[in-house]
């Protein structure tokens, strides 16, 4: 019975002494409170349950969710869902988690809101809703860089999105009528080029068209006149029709007449 007992308590210990870390985390030991320097990344890591324990925490990238009011340089609050893209440098967790603790989200959205208030006051509200809103994004992520740094390496910044801008009513309706009126614009630019070079092409046909007669008109001397008519008379007499020719002694008009 002893023996039993003696067995049961070692296959206690040995199971609940083991930690098994899989793909895609990464595991820290901690003795009496002290963290080890070591990161075990995929394995089993066997450990102390009376003095010891296993942190585990993921390596993978994660993604923080928020949604928040950002101002902007005129005064304006822009309402934007934001996703902040993160991941936990394998060989740096120890420092992580003993500089900022367990609790390092917080640390970050604490960050973002510091930075994105600092980013977005430069920049007028219109901007979070245009191309600029990609220059929005990456200087409130390097400002993060920089102040996470400060507190804790470790801590790699991925992207900083920002979804989802809601603009105030006014300003929203403001700027759809000057995309409005600025489409109008091009649109009318355009057809006016068309015209333009419709018109273009009407003056260079009556160009072409002049000049082709003006050269045709200087090269019909009355020698080639008296030849194209001799030939064309020539032609027309060797139709079997009856005709009527009427000249003036020097050039044939020739009148067809049905039998």
């Amino acid at each position: 019975m002893k023996t039993k007992v003696i067995f049961l308590v070692t296959t206690i210990l040995l199971f609940t002494s083991c930690a098994v870390i899989r793909p895609g985390e990464a595991g820290v030991k901690q003795t009496l409170g002290k963290l080890s320097n070591q990161v075990v990344t995929q394995g089993t890591i066997f450990y102390n349950p009376f003095n010891s324990k296993v942190i585990k925490e993921s390596t993978q990238t994660n993604n923080i969710k928020l949604i928040l009011n950002l101002p902007s340089k005129e005064g304006l609050s822009v309402k934007s869902e934001i996703s902040i893209l993160y991941r936990l440098e394998q060989e740096k967790i120890p420092s992580v988690l003993e500089n900022l603790g367990r609790d390092y989200e917080s640390i970050i959205t604490s960050v973002f809101r510091s930075a994105s208030s600092d980013v977005c006051a430069q920049f007028f509200a219109k901007d979070m809703h245009s191309g600029m809103r990609a220059n929005i994004e990456e200087e409130i992520k390097q400002k993060m860089m920089i102040n996470l740094e400060k507190q804790a390496d470790g801590i790699e910044l991925i992207a900083v999105l920002m979804k989802s801008i809601q603009l105030p009513s006014g300003l929203a309706s403001s700027i759809e009528r000057k995309l409005q009126a600025e489409q109008d614009a091009m649109r009318m630019e355009f057809v006016i080029q068309q015209e333009k070079l419709e018109a273009e092409r009407k003056i260079i046909n009556a160009k072409g068209e002049r000049d082709a007669q003006k050269i045709l008109s200087e090269g019909l001397t009355q020698e080639i006149i008296k030849i194209r008519s001799i030939e064309a008379f020539n032609k027309l007499s060797k139709s079997p029709n009856s005709k009527i020719i009427i000249t003036d002694g020097k050039t044939p008009f020739l009148i067809e007449t049905d039998e």
